[in-house]
């Protein structure tokens, strides 16, 4: 089965939680803070891998959660990071985030990788809070929370040539006898329903990489039909063959075809509809009037098009138009990047924090800051509790709180926990 979208949600590991201990030894009645810093959670890694060629595997499974990593220990010890968390996908594979619809990896190269999403540092232990106003801390960190969020993975086909063309008009049969792909071939529609990849060798071991890609309809950059589904996996060629049916068996004018076809492309992507394309006039055997094939060959010669006549069963005139490609594959000089739409996960500028209103009338602050400092603190420990309380002052939430209309006994949230505020 071939799958070449999937949706999946990535979490990092969280990090190990600081350790809060003191040094007890004989002799040494009042040991000072010893408590070691957690080890940092699991990255969530992609790793594009040349053996894989579909991600059906992610039908099955969404969700990939990174290990937590270990918690410090006493005599400073140090907690164990854990190991980052590899998921293998395609070459060829696009990653987006789906919140913001930016591109944040494009994975084309066997081994390439990326972080989808990172693992929470540890948490300090004890031994960090040590000053000379406080010799004995009981408190430590808790370790911060890995990053989490849905993706989208696609898969775009990586191909040298593409072959481009209606439903039965022959890219099956091209593919069949020039490489030792086998791709089902029939006398009806969408025969080829995913992309079909083979190696075309040319002369003294040159080769390249064709793709016998589901055929085009009018409508297909608006989803008709394999719409995108097909021209997603276009992209990625270097070349395109433009196979057109010149016999007209099933009525339809290769010309108009042709340009049907084209103007797909453009809609899809301006910068697809610039590729250079062969012409490839299949079915010559099967041409009533020889003249018609003289007509065609004239209008896309006229137009700047290289053209070939070809019998996609017998194989004549493949040959020449293998070659051809093949020179073009040679002399391939990729196009710069475009980066409107690709975006870098970066350390931003923090917004301190934002107050809103929530439906059940709780006041709830987000803003990356608190919210880690929130959850690497422990509640629980009176001078843990107190440093939060003084980093709350310092941040000046109290006031802020006010000015939204807060009120003595009004309930504030932030991130996963609740308090109930007292002026």
């Amino acid at each position: 089965m071939f799958i070449d979208s999937a949706r999946i949600f990535v979490k990092a590991g969280d990090g190990g939680n600081g350790m809060s201990s003191f040094r007890r030894e004989k002799y040494v009645p009042n040991g000072g803070p010893n408590g070691g810093d957690g080890g940092r959670g699991a990255d969530i890694i992609l790793k594009a891998d040349r053996n894989i060629n579909t991600l059906v595997d992610f039908r099955y499974k969404r969700q990939f959660k990174g290990p937590a990593g270990e918690g410090g220990q006493s005599s400073n010890k140090y907690g164990r990071n854990a190991e980052s968390l590899i998921i293998p996908v395609p070459m060829g594979t696009t990653v987006r985030d789906e919140e913001s619809g930016l591109l944040m990896a494009d994975l084309i190269e066997d081994g390439q990788t990326f972080v989808v999403a990172k693992g929470g540092r540890g948490g300090r232990g004890n031994a960090h809070f040590h000053t000379s106003s406080n010799r004995a801390p009981t408190f430590a960190e808790k370790g911060e929370p890995g990053e989490e969020r849905w993706v989208r993975l696609e898969l775009k086909v990586l191909a040298d040539v593409g072959l481009l063309g209606y439903p039965s008009v022959g890219k099956s049969s091209i593919i069949r006898k020039v490489s030792s792909a086998k791709p089902e071939v029939a006398a009806y529609h969408f025969t080829t329903l995913t992309p079909v990849l083979g190696v075309v060798s040319v002369d003294d071991g040159k080769s390249f990489v064709m793709a016998d890609i589901p055929g085009l309809i009018e409508g297909a950059s608006e989803g008709v039909g394999l719409g995108h589904n097909f021209l997603r996996h276009v992209e990625r060629s270097n070349i395109l063959i433009h196979v057109l049916d010149v016999s007209g068996i099933e009525g339809r004018d290769p010309i108009e075809d042709f340009h049907k076809i084209n103007e797909e492309l453009k809609k899809y992507s301006e910068k697809l509809s610039k590729k250079p394309q062969l012409i490839a006039l299949n079915k010559i055997d099967l041409v009533e009037d020889v003249a018609t094939i003289d007509r065609v060959r004239s209008y896309f010669e006229e137009n700047g098009y290289e053209v070939f006549t070809v019998n996609a069963l017998t194989g004549e005139g493949l040959s020449d138009l293998v070659h051809r490609a093949w020179y073009y594959v040679e002399n391939y000089v990729p196009e710069p990047d475009a980066t409107d739409d690709v975006v870098m996960y970066e350390a931003k500028p923090d917004v301190d924090f934002v107050i809103t209103r929530g439906d059940d009338a709780a006041f709830i602050i987000t803003g990356a800051r608190i919210e880690k400092l929130v959850a690497m603190t422990n509640l629980d420990d009176e001078q843990s509790l107190r440093r939060f309380q003084k980093i709350w002052k310092y941040m000046e939430l109290d006031k802020k709180l006010q000015e939204k209309g807060c009120k003595d006994g009004d309930e504030v949230v932030i991130g996963d926990q609740r308090f109930v505020y007292h002026d």
